[in-house]
C-alpha cells in the first residue's frame, strides 16, 4: 500500500467523498497543507519526499491535524479579498472623479470589507487559534482510529517537536512552539480528567506526552 493509499484510509468516514489526498507538486512545498480544488472538494497535499522522514505516528497525527482544519472549517480560501480591494479602491477613486456619492460609499465598503477580510487571514494570533483547534480535533480523530488518549497527545507533541528542530526561521517556529505549549495544558487538563474518572494519577502525565 502506497503512503498516498494509507492516508486516505485515516479519513473519516463523513470526508472521504470529497476529501483528496495527493502529493504535492509545487516547487519546495510544505510538508502538508490544504487546497479547495472545488466548491465542495477539498485535496490534502503532501511533499512525500520529507513526509517520509517522519514516524508514522507523528505523520497520523499531522494529517488529522488538516482533516480537523477541515472539519473546523478553517479552509484557506482563493485570494479573493485582494481582487475585491483592488476594484474597491478603484472605483472610490473613480467616484470621486464623477461625484456619485452612493456609488462612492459602496466602493469604500468594498474596500473596507476585503481590507478586513485580509486583517483576519494574516492575523497570527487568529492562525493559531485555528492550528490549536485543529489540534484538539487531531487528537479526537486519533482516538476515533484507536489511540488511547496519551498515545494520542504523545504522537502529537513528537510531531510538533521535531517540527520545531526542522525549522529555521524564527518565526515559524515560535508558532510550532506555541502549539506545542498549548498541547502540554491540554494535555494536564486531560489527565486531570482521567484522573478523576479513574481514580488514578498516572492515566496521562506530560513526560510521556512528550517524552
Amino acid at each position: 500500500m502506497s503512503e498516498l493509499q494509507r492516508l486516505k484510509g485515516l479519513l473519516p468516514p463523513e470526508n472521504q467523498s470529497w476529501v483528496f489526498v495527493e502529493a504535492a507538486i509545487a516547487v519546495d512545498p510544505p510538508l502538508i497543507t490544504l487546497e479547495e480544488i472545488g466548491r465542495d472538494e477539498v485535496e490534502i497535499q503532501v511533499d512525500l519526499d520529507t513526509w517520509e522522514n517522519f514516524a508514522q505516528d507523528h505523520r497520523n497525527l499531522l494529517f488529522w491535524h488538516e482533516v480537523g482544519r477541515i472539519q473546523n472549517d478553517t479552509i484557506p480560501r482563493d485570494g479573493w479579498e485582494m481582487a475585491a480591494l483592488a476594484i474597491g479602491l478603484g472605483g472610490a477613486i473613480g467616484e470621486l472623479w464623477v461625484q456619485d456619492g452612493l456609488l462612492l460609499l459602496m466602493a469604500l465598503g468594498l474596500s473596507g470589507f476585503a481590507g478586513y477580510r485580509l486583517y483576519l487571514k494574516n492575523n497570527s494570533e487568529k492562525r493559531l487559534q485555528d492550528s490549536i483547534a485543529a489540534d484538539e480535533r487531531a487528537i479526537d480523530l486519533a482516538c476515533r482510529f484507536g489511540y488511547s488518549v496519551p498515545n494520542a497527545y504523545k504522537s502529537l507533541g513528537g510531531a510538533l517537536k521535531e517540527l520545531i528542530e526542522q525549522t529555521r526561521k524564527k518565526k515559524n517556529r515560535s508558532f510550532f512552539e506555541d502549539r506545542l505549549e498549548a498541547l502540554r495544558k491540554s494535555a494536564e487538563k486531560a489527565r486531570a480528567e482521567m484522573a478523576q474518572q479513574e481514580g488514578s494519577s498516572q492515566s496521562l502525565t506530560s513526560e510521556n506526552v512528550y517524552g
